[in-house]
């Protein structure tokens, strides 16, 4: 057995690849950002030929930089942003539109008539999902309405349809030479076509959304042996190595957190905030805008299910202040200006750049800063933007506590802003619990490379795996009651003053 996996992580914003020993120790990495393409307001997409060639790249450059060899690969597996769109020719390879982002709003309009009819009772007893533009149904009816020559592809059995994952995979199999065409339960449950309970897709969700099946990936389990085939010999890597996983990037985390019994739950900083609850088996449907989702599916086991609080912009408001505002050079450099400040002094910024996500779901709301006076600087606004990234997480934690009855007891985090010690310690403050992150904090990664391992005994079991799980760090609240709650309030305020800003109907 060779002594490492890999795991391909492509994320919103960058792809890399990293190895990972039998300890989960990180011995390789690379990683290569990615244009982001904003070609009207409310429009996000990605170009889905850089992202493959990237990921060629840093295959290739993690294991040169480190003298390892293909060989010495058990499996890869692969972790993805999950509702992010392409359709491509299945005899050229290559794509018809850009990738649509998972933040893109340009089908705010359909959204809102489904959701207003009918169909929207239907989308979310199915699908665990409410019609939202975060989804990949709308955005891939959105193509097959809007780019010419696409829907009769389609039909003819040319086209085909995936979210990055399934982009990925076929060329990584050998694309327009026998490419594999799946995805797996994970990032199917992201559709708004899958049915939650029959894990296929679903007759009546494809003629809502007016799609042909031949164009849809085979759905797969998460993990298992030779699952997803072996990367082709004409690949980045010019040899055959098992494909054995993938996973949503917010499912992979929770791999990665060992979050695997009903009750463990994570919450994921990256360009935006996911807290996922295990659910187990229990498929539990959400009451406080909440969505259910499949969590992971081993082999033939059956699905493990997860109530999920997705939010939109938590890291990528930090990345406005860097690249829109200019207020700082290096989004680290939040952190030593929002210290600057004791608190912001009554001022709130609602990144809603996107509309809102979980718990509000209003695709009519858009980004705001509210209660500035001129004695605020940016400072206070670096401060605020910290605060907006915990309050919305908060608002998902307290959700989250309504739907399950479980509270929770420590804030198990990972992703880029972790690195923000301040941020983390205004969480603390926000939730009133402490949040507690591990040594590896790249759990996306690790939980690809747990998935892919564990389907072909790299690992023998998940409790192998739990001997790898160690604490970095733990931050513990520092407000009383009465200032968390007076906070809060204002945060509540705050939300109000964003919504029935665009008209969607």
């Amino acid at each position: 057995m060779p002594d490492f996996v890999g795991a391909i992580d492509q994320g919103t914003t960058s792809t890399r690849f990293m190895v990972f020993d039998h300890g989960g120790r990180v011995i390789a990495r690379h990683q290569r950002p990615h244009e982001q393409v904003l070609p009207r307001p409310g429009w996000v997409e990605h170009d889905p030929v850089q992202i493959w060639q990237h990921t060629e790249t840093v295959m290739n450059e993690a294991l040169d930089e480190h003298g390892l060899r293909p060989d010495d690969l058990a499996a890869i597996g692969v972790a993805n942003q999950r509702e992010t769109t392409v359709v491509w020719n299945r005899r050229t390879g290559l794509p018809y539109y850009n990738a649509i982002v998972w933040q893109d709003t340009r089908t705010d309009r359909m959204s809102a008539e489904l959701d207003a009819g009918e169909a929207g009772h239907v989308i979310r007893h199915k699908t665990g999902l409410p019609p939202a533009p975060y989804f990949s149904g709308g955005k891939l009816a959105w193509i097959l309405a809007n780019v010419d020559g696409v829907r009769k592809a389609a039909e003819d059995g040319d086209a085909l349809f995936g979210t990055i994952d399934a982009w990925l995979l076929w060329h990584l199999t050998g694309g327009p030479s026998g490419g594999v065409h799946v995805t797996d339960v994970t990032n199917a449950s992201r559709t708004m076509l899958m049915n939650l309970e029959t894990l296929d897709w679903d007759d009546e969700l494809l003629a809502l959304f007016d799609v042909p099946r031949q164009m849809l990936p085979r759905i797969r389990p998460s993990s298992a042996p030779d699952l997803y085939g072996h990367t082709g010999v004409v690949g980045p890597f010019g040899s055959s190595i098992p494909l054995s996983a993938a996973v949503g990037d917010q499912q992979a985390a929770m791999i990665g957190h060992l979050c695997l019994s009903a009750g463990d739950a994570k919450n994921t900083y990256g360009t935006g905030n996911f807290l996922l609850l295990n659910t187990g088996q229990q498929l539990v449907r959400s009451n406080n805008g909440l969505i259910t989702t499949v969590c992971y599916q081993f082999g033939d086991q059956p699905a493990t299910y997860a109530l999920e609080g997705s939010i939109a912009v938590t890291g990528s408001a930090v990345q406005w202040l860097r690249d829109q505002l200019g207020i700082i050079e290096h989004a680290a450099d939040s952190e030593s200006l929002a210290a600057q400040v004791q608190d912001s002094d009554g001022a709130y910024f609602v990144p809603a750049f996107s509309g809102l996500f979980a718990p509000h779901w209003r695709s009519d709301a858009r980004g705001a800063i509210v209660g500035l006076t001129r004695y605020h600087h940016r400072g206070h606004i670096a401060r605020a933007t910290l605060e907006s990234i915990c309050y919305q997480s908060r608002e998902v934690a307290d959700a989250m506590h309504k739907d399950s009855g479980v509270p929770l007891e420590i804030f198990k985090v990972d992703g880029g802003v972790t690195a923000n010690s301040l941020c983390m310690q205004i969480q603390a403050n926000v939730l009133g619990i402490p949040v507690s992150r591990p040594v590896v904090a790249e759990t996306t990664a690790l939980g690809a490379a747990y998935a892919a391992g564990l389907a072909v005994d790299f690992w023998k079991s998940t409790d192998e795996l739990r001997q790898n799980w160690h604490e970095s760090t733990r931050w513990h609240p520092q407000w009383n009651a009465e200032r968390r709650e007076h906070g809060y309030r204002g945060w509540r305020k705050a939300v109000e003053r964003t919504l029935d800003w665009v008209d969607v109907t």
